[in-house]
């Protein structure tokens, strides 16, 4: 076991360079398949080693409901630094359940509450709300989901304006967008050196939806026209979120990026390039921290095993 168990704890540091490379060099459709599935890998293995080492340390509290075995001796050998790191994990590996219990909970009453506010609505793929405050939001269903606006956003922008922020959202549907956002908050919370990831990704679903809205209009210019009135009619604007999801990420990245012309459809990048060695960089992290926290875990079974009486 020995320091392969911390591994996946530090092992997120290698996926950084990649979370900023990638909002700027890759397609946002592959860069937010990336950042996310790295961040879901790695907050897994994260938190797979500590909880490994709470096991390791409730064997060290008195009066623990283990077998007396687990904390005999040589079991406390052949598991280095388990005095210590053991019983500082217990109270670690509590806060990172409960701070993901509670963003689950919170992306689960969202949804709730927002269905049952449309519930007096039409049921329609688009859902308009009598309301002066301008807002607007994809809300995801078993189905389709819904694209939910008000008056007070419709009226500040034109007909193909409208029509653009219409794509934006049903974007957001088809893609399932608030997947990929709510593996990388509950990765975050697991491991707070993901944290990077999960602002990436918050910014290259919001580009992702932003191309797929302009390849529907027809007009880059149009769709960053749209989300810049959005953003100005709407500033201030109480929204639901859900799991980060109604946010709107750096909007005048986003314009700027449509000024531009459209980026490469890349699923990997070259390994020659910058962000194709921090792409490998990651994949090569992610790895490690799978082979450690496997490693660790078939370790400490075969110890506790032999440790364990009949």
């Amino acid at each position: 076991m020995g320091v392969f168990v911390f591994l996946p704890l530090v092992l997120p540091l290698s996926a950084w360079p990649i979370a900023r490379l990638a909002e700027q060099h890759l397609h946002p459709r592959a860069a937010t398949w990336l950042l996310s599935g790295v961040a879901g890998v790695l907050a897994v293995c994260s938190t797979l080693c500590l909880a490994l080492l709470v096991v390791v340390g409730t064997a060290q509290l008195p009066g623990n409901p283990l077998p007396d075995g687990w904390s005999d001796p040589e079991v406390r050998e052949a598991v280095p630094y388990d005095e210590i790191a053991g019983k500082v994990s217990i109270p670690a590996l509590i806060v990172v359940i409960a701070s993901c219990a509670r963003t689950v909970w919170r992306h689960v009453r969202v949804r709730r509450s927002a269905a049952h506010v449309l519930s007096s609505v039409p049921s329609r793929s688009v859902a308009v709300l009598p309301d002066e405050t301008p807002y607007a939001y994809a809300l995801p269903g078993k189905r389709r989901g819904r694209v939910v606006v008000t008056t007070g956003m419709l009226d500040g922008l034109s007909a193909p304006e409208r029509r653009a922020l219409f794509a934006h959202e049903r974007a957001h549907l088809v893609g399932r967008h608030h997947r990929f956002l709510l593996v990388v908050q509950l990765a975050a919370r697991a491991n707070p050196f993901l944290r990077p990831l999960r602002t990436a990704v918050t910014y290259t679903a919001e580009r992702w939806a932003d191309e797929e809205a302009a390849a529907t209009v027809g007009s880059r210019r149009v769709v960053a026209r749209a989300i810049g009135k959005a953003a100005l009619v709407s500033r201030g604007a109480p929204i639901a979120t859900l799991a980060g999801f109604a946010t709107t990420g750096p909007v005048p990245r986003r314009v700027a990026a449509l000024l531009e012309p459209a980026p490469a459809e890349r699923v990997w990048p070259p390994v020659s390039t910058t962000v194709g060695l921090a792409a490998w960089g990651a994949a090569a992290g992610t790895t490690v921290s799978a082979l450690s926290s496997a490693n660790s875990a078939v370790t400490l079974f075969f110890i506790l095993k032999a440790a364990t009486p009949l």
